[in-house]
């Protein structure tokens, strides 16, 4: 077995209890259908969906002030909802069909083409590859994303979730229908309204995308530094770093694991701490500089993108679940999927904390419904986040 096969193994074995999930959706509402037989049918999400969507795009320009343009709305199956996924990923344009060639291998689980692309361009796989997990790892509490102007429902999850919800909590099926019923469509009525939310916010949205393309793009450019070092010069840095040793019949996972290790979004935040995200120098060990004198550049240089993506999209979603908490704090649909589907309750919710919810919550107190029009104008630093009245004066 290659170097590159080996990589392709792991990084499949990584996904494994997210792969295992997945059959275990499948399995588990094929044993609800069979229950079920024709006694009880939910809905299709696209149905759904095209009932509720501009109800709903009227109620966000109420709230915001800004209309909801007519978005189109997709309904990918599992591997495409991982393709789509791939695509948020941000890749730099040279990287584009290179990310979407990878995560279409991962989302068939084809060893050959992993291997193959890992092999043919190693910077590139370094890289993506580390995305794979988180990203992939989300799907099964993914219900919706916004991509380019297009909003996709998860139908894999969305057309599963019910049925299984209903078959677990078992019979009398009919008499617990309702109120699982009115759980999904709260559950379909939170997603539309995230993303609608998300459709709204382009200037946000764009410079999250630069950023985090920008990110990559420094990336790509260590990756390709360090698959380029000498032997010697790995030595002394698995030595200084005090790194597990790999054998030397495995040069290329050799720089891999030194890539994973030194990777700023790993290594700084590591060495740092979460407060990174509001400095604006950044040091290292002069040893390690000494060994990859362009280390420290492209430290520095990642900080500006990765506290512009970071600010962006807590922004983001801050604004987009502050939404959600205002619009359906009595919508009893959302009530009864916070039940059913989340294992929680209306309460819960409405005092769930997050640094960009709690940011939204504090500037709408202040500019009421003219919050959304200004945010999206005008994005919170970093700083800002941590403290909104700053935000205020700096207006």
């Amino acid at each position: 077995m290659t170097e590159f096969e080996e990589f392709a193994y792991a990084l499949l074995d990584q996904l494994s209890v997210e792969l295992n999930e997945e059959k275990e959706i499948t399995n588990s509402k094929t044993k609800a259908d069979q229950a079920f037989a024709s006694k009880i049918n939910f809905e299709d999400i696209e149905s759904i969906c095209n009932r509720l969507f501009s109800d709903m795009s009227k109620k966000i320009t109420e709230f915001t002030g800004i209309p909801v343009s007519q978005t189109r709305v997709e309904f990918p199956e599992l591997v495409e909802f991982k393709q789509l996924k791939g695509r948020k990923v941000y890749p730099t344009k040279e990287s584009a069909e290179f990310v979407d060639q990878l995560f279409t291998a991962i989302a068939n689980e084809d060893v050959q083409k992993i291997s193959e692309l890992a092999e043919k361009q190693t910077f590139r796989y370094l890289v993506y590859s580390t995305y794979a997990k988180g990203y992939i790892s989300q799907i099964s509490t993914t219900y919706g994303d916004f991509y380019e102007s297009v909003i996709y429902l998860n139908k894999f999850i969305l057309s599963s979730y019910p049925q299984i919800i209903l078959y677990k909590q078992g019979e009398p099926y009919e008499s617990r229908f309702d109120q699982v019923n009115s759980g999904y469509i709260g559950a379909l009525k939170m997603t539309i309204f995230e993303e609608q939310i998300h459709s709204i916010q382009n200037n946000l949205y764009n410079i999250n995308k630069d950023a985090v393309s920008e990110v990559n793009a420094i990336n790509e450019e260590l990756a390709k530094i360090i698959l380029n070092l000498d032997d010697a010069a790995i030595k002394n840095l698995y030595n200084y770093l005090q790194l597990p040793e790999v054998p030397d019949e495995y040069p290329i996972a050799k720089r891999a694991n030194l890539f994973f290790v030194l990777n700023p979004d790993n290594f700084i935040v590591q060495v740092l701490g979460p407060d990174v995200m509001t400095f604006t120098k950044v040091t290292i060990d002069p040893k390690i500089s000494e060994m990859i004198p362009q280390l420290l550049d492209i430290y520095q240089r990642w900080l500006k993108p990765i506290q512009a993506h970071h600010a962006a999209f807590t922004a983001m979603e801050g604004m987009a679940e502050f939404a959600v908490k205002n619009i359906l704090r009595e919508d009893q649909d959302f009530k009864n999927y916070l039940v059913t589907f989340a294992n929680s309750d209306i309460s819960s919710y409405q005092v769930r904390k997050s640094m960009g919810t709690d940011f939204t919550e504090y500037i709408f107190a202040k500019l009421g419904h003219d919050t959304y029009k200004t945010l999206i104008a005008n994005p919170p630093t970093t700083r800002e986040l941590k403290n909104p009245e700053s935000y205020l004066n700096r207006k």
